[in-house]
């Protein structure tokens, strides 16, 4: 119950501090001419059919796919799921408040929701994609570079950039520009990692 508990409490920080530069941004810029939900793309997807579905499957599965070597090459660090590590079924709800709104929502409202749609109105879409891409695998991955050496490093860079890359395009050409079909991806993702830790599978 602590860990359920404290995973709230850090989904509601992780929220508002990924949330504040877009909600500073939206009441300087953009306040009265959309409201800021549908303005991060927090929004229902009005088409929802099986080109989105087959879209969300594609990115779960390959997301998994590659994960899974990541996962191998950091199971002895200190990561974002350990304190998950051999929980079992008790800690799953923490793991999945963790996931979808620990760092699934947060993230999707700054990098695809905010950075995307701002990169791409003043430079185009695949300018868009590709600089917050680069930047979410970034953040991802420097936090290694000093215990994991540069080679393995970059291809945490490269995975989670390339990932970055794909949900954004996938929202944007395929989601009407809605985060939700990232958020769920991501949110996915997560909780396979956290699955990962939960029953010490690597």
């Amino acid at each position: 119950m602590d860990l359920l508990l404290s995973k709230l409490l850090d989904s509601v920080v992780q929220i508002a501090i990924f949330s504040a530069i877009p909600v500073l941004w939206w009441l300087v810029i953009n306040k009265r001419k959309e409201n800021i939900f549908k303005w991060i793309g927090l929004k229902k997807v009005e088409i929802f059919n099986f080109k989105v579905v087959l879209y969300i499957a594609i990115g779960v599965i390959g997301i998994l796919s590659i994960g899974i070597l990541l996962l191998h090459l950091t199971r002895d660090m200190e990561t974002a799921t350990s304190e998950f590590a051999g929980l079992g079924y008790k800690g799953l709800p923490a793991a999945m408040i963790f996931a979808f709104l620990g760092t699934g929502l947060p993230e999707e409202i700054f990098f695809r929701g905010f950075l995307l749609k701002r990169i791409s109105n003043k430079f185009g879409l695949l300018a868009g994609i590709l600089i917050q891409g680069i930047l979410f695998g970034l953040i991802h991955g420097i936090l290694f570079i000093s215990i994991m050496g540069i080679i393995k490093t970059l291809m945490i860079i490269i995975f989670t950039g390339t990932v970055g890359c794909f949900i954004g395009y996938v929202n944007e050409k395929k989601a009407q520009g809605s985060i939700i079909v990232s958020w769920i991806i991501h949110g996915l993702a997560n909780t396979f990692s956290s699955i990962i830790s939960l029953f010490l599978l690597i």
